[in-house]
């Protein structure tokens, strides 16, 4: 039994150096890991939360098209946005790598057993290494002799064993391992959050491409009335009881709605390519949307209510303070640097020639390593572990003040466009009735079509109003929701 104890000056700049690469936010993660004592074996490099996005050689896989427009609901709109955006299958990728180094830490503090075999074949020209039989001239051995030594000697050993190494005692090394437990965390909170935003993003291009669909639906409808109109205005003209103005004036307001049309057209054309690039679609995909514009009355929690459980549903307040929870982790490993590291080792085998006898081997050993003349290094290694957390907890404080006003600028939002929407609805109603009212003066030889035209503009300008303050009225309640944290479980009961 060898049992070794090392007392070693050596320079440890793994948790400097790391504490310079990560983020701000990030920087006390996982740069621990270089803290503790270099045991045998060492430990891996420290796993982050924040990893580079992963570069993918032939892209992003997108479905082929399907023939024929694809019928679809909000619900379903969403569902493909969270199975196919491209940001969550990068987040995701992302949260893979780190719970698969975290693997790779905790396996840092397991057993190692290795198992090794060789045989060997050696020819050995002892003359070369300073040995010649006539050195031994002399010496006499009875019933040995040595004339009979040869300079070139042939040698075939094989060997076999097992090593086992075990960290006894590695205080630094557990509270890393916690920390890359932590790091974890953040990074599912990280894929959370940006799971939210997709449903944010394809909620709002699902609703907006309602409304523009709406807004082409009045303008087509519009275009059929200034049709009649036009078509009766030179039907007078052509009886001789009507003016060649009337008809002019019907056909500048015709034209002008079959080009608010065309530009409908391709606003639709344009949200549903926007659309189907939310939901990692083909960007030529036709899309027939299912539902209609939800409206209903929100009657949600109070400010305090809706304060309280951002505080606990946020995944970005969530995420941060798991980083405050990796970089405690990592302020404690700095703490215990100080203390020994631990650890046994050691192998059992056989060897011999490789046609002959074999014989057993084997080694065990002890070590003992703690640091010394570095307590320069490790108190500045403590200042940098508690300034990242000392700034994650301003952060912490800072974006909960961001929720509250996020929250009361979502609800305001909502309760201004909740009122909008009421007064656009009744200056619709006035307006379709002042457009009846001006058709039949005109269609009666009453009036001329002048007021025709104006209570079509005004009728066009009040359908445009009301699909708007409809529109932002739901995007407000998904900001809302949004604000809350509660956007990819709950956006339904806010909107419906």
């Amino acid at each position: 039994m060898v049992v070794a104890i090392q007392i070693k000056n050596q320079k440890r700049a793994g948790v400097g150096a790391c504490l310079k690469v990560l983020p701000p936010v990030f920087a006390g993660v996982f740069c621990g890991f270089a803290v503790a004592q270099q045991p045998d074996p060492a430990l891996p490099t420290a796993p982050s939360a924040v990893v580079r996005p992963l570069q993918l050689a032939s892209g992003v896989v997108i479905p082929q098209e399907t023939p024929g427009a694809m019928p679809l609901t909000l619900d379903q709109a969403i569902t493909l946005g969270l199975k196919s955006n491209a940001q969550i299958l990068i987040q995701g990728q992302q949260e893979r790598s780190v719970k698969g180094q975290t693997l790779s830490v905790e396996n840092a503090l397991l057993p190692s057993l290795t198992a090794s075999a060789y045989t060997r074949a050696q020819e050995i020209n002892l003359a070369a290494m300073g040995f010649k039989p006539s050195a031994l001239a002399g010496l006499s051995i009875p019933g040995f002799n040595i004339a009979d030594i040869q300079e070139i000697v042939k040698v075939n050993t094989t060997n076999a064993q097992l090593a086992l190494n075990q960290q006894l005692f590695n205080a630094p090394a557990y509270f890393l391992y916690k920390a890359a437990k932590k790091a974890s965390d953040a990074a599912t909170w990280n894929t959370l959050n940006v799971r939210g935003g997709v449903v944010l993003a394809v909620g709002g291009y699902y609703l907006r491409t309602l409304a523009d669909q709406a807004q082409l639906k009045n303008a087509q409808a519009l275009v059929k009335q200034d049709q009649l109109v036009y078509d009766h205005a030179k039907a007078e003209r052509d009886a001789g009881v009507g003016i060649n103005l009337d008809v002019l004036r019907a056909q500048v307001q015709l034209q002008n709605e079959q080009q608010e049309t065309i530009r409908d057209e391709a606003a639709v054309a344009k949200d549903k390519i926007a659309l189907n690039r939310q939901m990692g679609q083909p960007a030529g995909q036709e899309l027939d949307l299912v539902d209609t514009v939800p409206f209903a009355e929100y009657t949600g929690l109070s400010l305090e209510d809706e304060r309280a459980l951002a505080f606990t549903r946020r995944k970005d307040l969530l995420g941060l303070q798991s980083q405050l929870d990796v970089a405690t982790q990592t302020a404690r490993a700095v703490k215990y640097e100080r203390l020994p590291t631990v650890g046994a080792g050691g192998f059992y085998g056989v060897l011999g020639e490789t046609t002959g006898l074999y014989h057993g081997v084997f080694a065990a050993q002890g070590k003992v390593q703690f640091p010394i003349f570095e307590e320069a290094e490790l108190r500045g290694q403590k200042e940098v572990a508690q300034a990242q957390i000392i700034g994650l907890k301003r952060n912490i404080d800072g974006l909960k003040v961001q929720i509250e006003a996020d929250i009361r600028s979502a609800q305001l939002d909502v309760d201004t466009y909740d009122e909008l929407v009421k007064v656009a609805r009744s200056n619709q109603d006035l307006s379709a009735q002042e457009l009846q009212d001006a058709t039949d003066r005109y269609k009666a030889g009453v009036d001329d079509d002048l007021p025709v035209v104006r209570a079509q503009a005004t009728l066009q300008g009040a359908e445009a109003q009301v699909i708007q303050a409809e529109f932002q009225y739901n995007y407000a309640k998904l900001r809302l929701s949004r604000s809350i944290g509660v956007t990819e479980t709950q956006y339904k009961q806010f909107l419906r």
